[in-house]
C-alpha cells in the first residue's frame, strides 16, 4: 500500500473537532478546541482534524495580524500532539515574506508530537467570499508525511475541483484530508461531493466543517469520515460535535486489488490540438469568457526553448485559466532578427510548446506584432517580460481600455536564446 514504507504503522482512528469558531479571537478558539479534543480521548495513533481558519475564522482586516500567532498556536498544538500521541491538522493563516512582498496563505497545517510535519496551501480561492482579495492561492502541494502515513490535503472551496484530489492521490496518499467553513445552503453538495472524491480516489476521508454563524452565513457542520468505497462511516450534526472512527485499512487495500482507479494515469495526450488558426481560437475564447475564465496572451519567437522561457510561461498562465501563446512565424523572426533565424521552424517551435500544460493554445502570427489577435482575442490579462516598459509593450492600451490588466514578468535566469546559440557556435 502506498504510504506502508513511510510509516511503521498507519492512523489507528480517524476523527475531528467541529465547533462554532469565535472571528477574531484565537485564545478563545484555541481553548474550545483543546476542551473538544480533551473530550474525545482519541486512540493513539489517530488522525485528528479541525476546521478551516479555526482559530480566527474569515475575519480578513485582522488576518494579517492574526497571522503573527500562528507559530505560537502550532507550538502548542505539538505539545497536545505529543501529550496524546496524535497527529493534528486544521487550516490556520500564514504570512509569508518573498521578493514581491508579504502574502498571506490559508493553510492546512500537520503537526504531531515532534513539530511541524508539513502544510498545503489552499490552491482555489472562494472569490463569492472575496477571499481572493485578501488571500493567495498555493500551488500544486506535496503529500504530507505525518509520521503515521502520507496525507493528501483540501481546504474547503478546493473540494469541488477533483484534479487537485486526484493529483495528490496520484502520488501514493493514504489518506485524504479535507478542513472546511462550509454554508448550510449547500450541504448537499458538501455531502456529494465527498463521497464522490473518496470513491474515485478509493481513499479514506476525513472532513471538519465549522458550524453555527460565519458573519451572515450559517454553516453546515456534517462533518464525516468516508471509506474508500463510499461508505459513511460517520457524520456529524449541525452543532458542535467531535467523533472518532477506528480504521481497517484492509478495506483499501482489498479494494484497491479488486480493480485500480487512482493509479491510472494515462497523461494528457492531446497537445497536438493546442495549435489552431485566429478564428477558430477566437470562437473557443468567447465560449469560454462567457464561462467565466479569465484569458491570458502573451507572445514570443520561443526559438530554442530553455528554462527562462518555461518559468516564464508557468507565470504567465498562472495569471488566469487560459494562457494563449503568439508563436512568431518564420518570416517575421527573420524580419525581427536576421536571415539566420529562426534555428528551428514554426511548426517544430509550436510542437515543442505544445507539450507544456501552461500552454493551453498556440497561435503562429505572420505580422510584426501581435496586435490583431490581441484586438480579436481580447484577453483580459496581457503578459510581457519585464524589461519591457508598460508603453512600450504592444496591445497594452487597447487590453487596459477593454478592463484588462498588464502584467510584467521577470525571467527566472540569465538567459537568451541569441546567447545560446553564441555559446553553442563558440563564441
Amino acid at each position: 500500500m502506498g504510504g506502508m514504507s513511510v510509516a511503521d504503522e498507519l492512523f489507528s482512528a480517524l476523527g475531528f473537532v467541529q465547533f462554532e469558531i469565535v472571528p477574531g479571537d484565537w485564545r478563545a478558539n484555541v481553548k474550545r478546541l483543546e476542551t473538544g479534543l480533551h473530550r474525545l480521548d482519541a486512540p493513539v495513533g489517530s488522525l485528528v482534524l479541525f476546521p478551516e481558519l479555526w482559530s480566527t475564522g474569515f475575519v480578513y482586516e485582522q488576518l494579517d495580524a492574526l497571522a503573527a500567532e500562528t507559530p505560537r498556536i502550532l507550538t502548542r498544538l505539538s505539545k497536545l500532539a505529543a501529550e496524546k500521541q496524535l497527529v493534528l491538522a486544521g487550516s490556520l493563516v500564514e504570512k509569508q515574506d518573498s521578493s514581491s512582498g508579504a502574502c498571506l496563505y490559508n493553510t492546512l497545517f500537520f503537526v504531531n508530537g515532534d513539530g511541524l510535519c508539513g502544510q498545503i496551501r489552499k490552491q482555489r480561492l472562494f472569490a463569492f467570499w472575496q477571499e481572493d482579495q485578501w488571500l493567495t492561492p498555493g500551488d500544486s502541494p506535496a503529500l504530507v508525511d505525518t509520521g503515521r502515513g502520507l496525507a493528501a490535503g483540501l481546504v474547503c472551496y478546493d473540494l469541488r475541483f477533483p484534479e487537485l484530489a486526484r493529483e495528490q492521490c496520484r502520488q501514493g496518499a493514504d489518506l485524504l484530508v479535507l478542513s472546511a467553513q462550509w454554508p448550510s445552503a449547500r450541504l448537499t453538495q458538501w455531502c456529494i461531493l465527498q463521497q464522490a472524491r473518496a470513491i474515485e480516489n478509493q481513499i479514506h476521508l476525513v472532513s471538519c466543517n465549522g458550524c453555527g454563524p460565519c458573519g451572515d452565513v450559517e454553516l453546515a457542520g456534517h462533518s464525516q469520515i468516508i471509506a474508500p468505497d463510499g461508505t459513511i462511516l460517520y457524520e456529524a450534526g449541525d452543532g458542535p460535535e467531535e467523533a472518532v472512527v477506528p480504521l481497517d485499512w484492509r478495506c483499501q487495500n482489498q479494494l484497491r486489488q479488486r480493480f485500480n482507479t487512482v493509479a491510472l494515469d494515462p497523461g494528457e495526450g492531446y497537445s497536438g490540438q493546442k495549435l489552431r488558426g485566429l478564428e477558430e481560437w477566437r470562437e473557443k475564447v468567447v465560449q469560454r469568457q462567457r464561462l467565466g475564465q479569465r484569458v491570458v496572451f502573451t507572445n514570443g519567437c520561443f526559438d530554442i526553448l530553455h528554462a527562462g522561457h518555461v518559468h516564464y510561461l508557468e507565470r504567465a498562465r498562472q495569471e488566469g485559466d487560459f494562457l494563449i501563446l503568439g508563436l512568431n512565424s518564420d518570416r517575421s523572426i527573420r524580419e525581427l532578427k536576421g536571415p539566420d533565424r529562426p534555428v528551428n521552424n514554426q511548426q517544430d517551435r509550436a510542437r515543442v510548446l505544445a507539450g507544456l500544460s501552461c500552454v493551453d493554445a498556440i497561435i503562429i502570427f505572420d505580422d510584426s506584432t501581435p496586435l490583431a489577435l490581441i484586438n480579436v482575442l481580447k484577453p483580459q490579462a496581457l503578459v510581457k517580460g519585464a524589461d519591457w516598459a508598460e508603453d512600450q509593450i504592444v496591445g497594452a492600451a487597447e487590453v487596459k481600455a477593454d478592463g484588462g490588466r498588464v502584467v510584467r514578468i521577470s525571467f527566472e535566469q540569465d538567459l537568451s536564446t541569441t546567447g545560446l546559440i553564441g555559446r553553442i557556435k563558440g563564441e
